[in-house]
Parts: structure tokens; C-alpha cells; sequence
């Protein structure tokens, strides 16, 4: 007879070890100062697609929308969620644990390991492990007061530190960022092998440079060649979210920290658990 055919583990010698056991919950909770509705992840198989722009346009889409909205910025080692907002304040506590997010001028409240180094440009030479617990205790720790929309900027790759985010964040869905080139592509469905995994629902993909709007004559250029991405949506059943173009006015703006002053996004229209 295998295991757990007469119903269950009781009986059994190897009950304590036994792998269908049911997985212990590792899901870190807010502080009683804090009322997060839903937490989004923003997540890429691979770094430099744009993920943290992804993730300040939703943001920044959402608070026009009239919601509550905050950042975390889970790229402990790459953070650069405080720079496109323009935010130079130091984050503070007021009783040596909890600490308070930076708030933009438009209302997105947002918590960096940026906003706690002495100078934005030091490294962040932590490992992994260390880079995990930061990240939950930035869930944890922070006095978020009502939140609609978290949003998470996930560290890049399906390593340890985005599986344990993965595992510690409450996470309603997320968002598969990517880029027309097919080696993209094929890092995109480990993402979603990931969540998958994970048991992590997919709210969509967006894909990142996906063609450049010439001024002077009014024709679109893909300039990373053809998209690949449609393949992966048809795979996986997936829904795309939206396409960007590789606009410079958008980096101009978000290098002197005014993302916050883009009119159109592509992102508008998208439709997140409620």
C-alpha cells in the first residue's frame, strides 16, 4: 500500500519526514500599522529588461487611478526605484524597528535600501541570504498604513532571493516583464515556470523595447528585431499587457526623477485583482 492510501499519515513511522506533508507557511505578515489589500510582483528571468520601469509606471498608472499605492523595492543590489521618482529623503523610525516609507509627490510611498545608505552610489556587497531577509523585513518592518497596491520590484532571475520572495511575500500575481529578443523569450517561461512552481498566479507580461516611434517620419522601428513574445503567450495561455517603445523622452525623465510627470505609459488599462 503507498503512502497516504488509507487517507492520511497517521500510523506512519516516517510521518515526520514524509514529504506529502503539508508545506509549512513561510509567509512573512505586516505590522499592525499597515493594511496592504494586494501585492503585486513585478519579475523578469534576467536583469536590464526594464523591470524597475515597469514597476514605477504601474505605480504611477494606479495613483492616477485614485489608488493607494507603494513600492518595494525588492532589487536590493540594483535598487533604482528612488532615482526615477526623485526621492532624496532618509527613511526614519521612530522606535528603532519600524521604519517609514518615503513619500513621492504625487503619493506613491516607496521603501529602498537607497534610502538607507549614506550615498546612493555605495554597493550593497550582502549575500543572498542576507539580501532575502532584508527584503521581508522591508514588508515586515515598514508602516505602510492602507495600501491598495504593493508593488514589488523583484530581484532579477529565479535564484535564492526571488525565491524567497517568492516564499515570504503574499503575492496576489505578477507581472512577467521581457523583451522582444527569442533568448528573452526563453528566460520568460523560466519565470513562469517559477510561479508556476510556486503555485504564484500570472496576471500578464509586458514587453519592454519593443520598438522605436521615429519623430521624423512617423514610422515604428523594432530595433531588437521581431518579437518572440507571442510564441510564449500562446505556450503558457498568457495575457500581454502591454508593449513599450524605446522612447528617450522616458529615460530623460526618469534620469532628473520625474516619472511621475510621463502622460502616457501603455499601462493605463491594465486590469489587476481587485
Amino acid at each position: 500500500m503507498a503512502c497516504g492510501d488509507n487517507g492520511g499519515c497517521g500510523g506512519c513511522a516516517s510521518s515526520s519526514g514524509c514529504g506529502t506533508q503539508q508545506p509549512v507557511d513561510l509567509t512573512v505578515k505586516t505590522n499592525d500599522r499597515s493594511h496592504v489589500k494586494k501585492v503585486i510582483g513585478i519579475v523578469s528571468g534576467k536583469g536590464g529588461v526594464g523591470k524597475s520601469l515597469v514597476t514605477s509606471l504601474m505605480a504611477v498608472s494606479q495613483s492616477r487611478k485614485g489608488k493607494s499605492v507603494g513600492i518595494l523595492d525588492g532589487d536590493i543590489t540594483g535598487p533604482s526605484i528612488p532615482k526615477v521618482f526623485g526621492l532624496k529623503d532618509k527613511v526614519r523610525s521612530d522606535d528603532g524597528k519600524l521604519m517609514y516609507p518615503i513619500v513621492s509627490k504625487n503619493g506613491v510611498k516607496v521603501m529602498s535600501v537607497n534610502l538607507l545608505l549614506d550615498d546612493e552610489s555605495d554597493p550593497v556587497l550582502w549575500r543572498g541570504p542576507v539580501v532575502g531577509n532584508v527584503v521581508k523585513q522591508f514588508f515586515s518592518d515598514t508602516v505602510w498604513g492602507d495600501v491598495d497596491y504593493l508593488f514589488v520590484d523583484m530581484p532579477p532571475g529565479t535564484g535564492d532571493v526571488a525565491m524567497t520572495v517568492f516564499q515570504s511575500l503574499p503575492l496576489d500575481g505578477i507581472i512577467v516583464v521581457t523583451s522582444p529578443q527569442d533568448l528573452v523569450s526563453m528566460i520568460v517561461e523560466k519565470a513562469v515556470k517559477m510561479a508556476d512552481m510556486m503555485q504564484v498566479p500570472i496576471i500578464g507580461v509586458v514587453e519592454n523595447f519593443a520598438y522605436f516611434h521615429c519623430p521624423d517620419n512617423g514610422k515604428d522601428y523594432k530595433i531588437f528585431g521581431e518579437s518572440h513574445i507571442d510564441e510564449v503567450l500562446k505556450k503558457y495561455n498568457l495575457l500581454l499587457l502591454g508593449r513599450l517603445p524605446i522612447d528617450p523622452k522616458v529615460a530623460e525623465l526618469c534620469d532628473v526623477g520625474e516619472i511621475e510627470t510621463i502622460t502616457t505609459t501603455n499601462l493605463e488599462s491594465v486590469g489587476l485583482p481587485e
